[in-house]
C-alpha cells in the first residue's frame, strides 16, 4: 500500500519542528529583555524622585525647619522607604535620601536609589 503525498509537502517534513525551537529559544530572549528594560525605567524613576527629594530637604533645611518638618518633606517627595541622611558642615548642609528603586515584586530587590542634594543654611 502506497500513501500519497502532495508534492508540496515533501520539503516541510524536516522543519516541521523548527519553529517550536525557535520559540523556545526566543521567547525567553525577548521576556529578558522587557524585564531588563522595565528594571531601567523604574530605576530612572527611583532616581530621579530621590534626587527630588533630597533637593526638597536641601531647601527645607536651609530655611530653618525643623527635623520633623524636613523628614515629612522628604517622605512627601520621595515616598514610602525613603530614608533620610543629614549632614551639616557649617553653613553647608548635605541631603541624601535613598529609596527602592520601585514597589510590588521588585521590593525583594536590593535595587535602591540615592539622590544627594547641599545647600547652604541661611542665618
Amino acid at each position: 500500500m502506497t500513501i500519497a503525498t502532495h508534492p508540496s509537502d515533501a520539503g516541510r517534513r524536516p522543519e516541521r519542528g523548527a519553529v517550536t525551537a525557535e520559540l523556545a529559544i526566543g521567547l525567553p530572549v525577548v521576556v529578558l529583555l522587557l524585564v531588563a528594560v522595565l528594571t531601567i525605567a523604574a530605576a530612572s524613576g527611583a532616581q530621579l524622585r530621590a534626587l527630588d527629594a533630597a533637593r526638597a530637604g536641601a531647601r527645607a533645611v536651609a530655611i530653618g525647619q525643623d527635623a520633623a518638618t524636613v523628614r515629612a518633606v522628604v517622605d512627601h517627595v520621595g515616598g514610602a522607604g525613603s530614608d533620610l541622611r543629614l549632614e551639616h558642615d557649617g553653613e553647608w548642609v548635605v541631603v541624601e535620601v535613598s529609596r527602592p528603586v520601585a514597589g510590588g515584586w521588585f521590593t525583594r530587590l536590593p535595587l535602591r536609589a540615592t539622590g544627594k542634594a547641599t545647600a547652604w543654611v541661611e542665618p
